[in-house]
């Protein structure tokens, strides 16, 4: 079978300024890829171009197997917008039977409806739902008719856990089924748990690319611990091997950065000890897909 997306050397400009300048990605089927970035980043024209919105300004873009906007593509992908697209006047269920009529074999709208906590709401106009219940809606409009692909734009954007959670089995779902999935998403957390491939892309470049136990595989490790505010950590820092940093993040919650093995959680309780204190809360922390992505994008707020 033909990979569910391909892109290579993809570039999109909006006049002189540009948005994606040469990326790369491939997805298979059956695989969960997440792709990653600030605000400005690139993402929504990337997906733009994928799913047939937008014509690339330069590269090569397949899916499944044929162009973006191949007529034979649209009834075998399912598309998931952030503005969730729906009509403000149109009932739940009449909205997702509309996009199940479109659907050669269907999901059956009522099933969907009761998985996805929507089944009281289904004479409700879709302006009247709240902001997790119109997530929810357009999640089933882009799942509905079985497609192959699906792109999923921040699918859980103000949604509470209990939702979440139900978006995050029904994405793992849809992997079991042999289907592509296309995320973005700005929750590290969801990456990590869905991803079976991540690329993070900053000024329309990538800047990162693999799995996220690759992202985040390494010996560097962190140890937090509570101890009284204000303590002098430099001599800490003497006892520690080169390449140790000891940060006081707020008062009272200290963090060593580096790599925690036996001598250094050692030296660290010891001075502690000479201190006069008992460090609380002593936690060894690894490497997060967070932490890789601040490292490689920055801690500056995006317009």
């Amino acid at each position: 079978m033909s990979a569910a997306l391909e892109a290579r050397g993809l570039v999109v400009r909006y006049g002189p300024t540009t948005a994606v300048d040469g990326i790369d990605l491939d997805l298979a089927r059956g695989e969960v890829l997440a792709l990653l970035g600030p605000n400005g980043a690139g993402k929504s024209s990337t997906v733009e171009v994928c799913t047939g919105f937008r014509p690339a300004s330069g590269g090569r873009v397949t899916v499944l197997g044929h162009a973006p906007d191949d007529d034979a593509v649209r009834p075998r992908v399912g598309v998931m917008p952030q503005g969730g697209g729906a009509y403000p006047a149109v009932r739940t269920g009449e909205m997702l039977h509309l996009v199940a009529d479109c659907a050669a074999h269907p999901i059956d709208p009522g099933r969907l409806l009761d998985v996805l906590g929507l089944r009281h709401r289904a004479r409700t106009p879709y302006k009247r739902l709240s902001g997790g219940e119109q997530q929810r809606l357009a999640l089933a409009c882009a799942v509905v008719g079985r497609p192959e692909l699906v792109f999923l734009d921040e699918p859980t954007a103000g949604l509470d856990p209990q939702a979440r959670h139900l978006v995050w089995d029904l994405v793992r779902a849809l992997r079991r089924d042999g289907v592509g999935v296309l995320l973005t998403t700005h929750l590290m957390d969801e990456a990590e748990q869905l991803a079976d491939d991540v690329v993070i892309i900053d000024k329309g470049r990538v800047v990162a690319h693999g799995s996220p136990a690759q992202l985040t595989a390494g010996d560097q490790t962190e140890l937090r611990f509570r101890a009284p505010a204000g303590m002098d950590t430099a001599g800490l820092d003497d006892r520690l091997p080169d390449g140790y940093a000891t940060t006081e993040t707020t008062p009272g919650r200290y963090r060593v950065q580096g790599r925690i093995d036996p001598g250094a959680l050692a030296a660290i309780t010891s001075w502690c000890a000479d201190q006069g204190v008992m460090a609380d809360d002593v936690q060894v922390v690894r490497r997060s897909l967070e932490d890789v992505f601040l490292d490689l994008t920055g801690r500056e707020l995006r317009p």
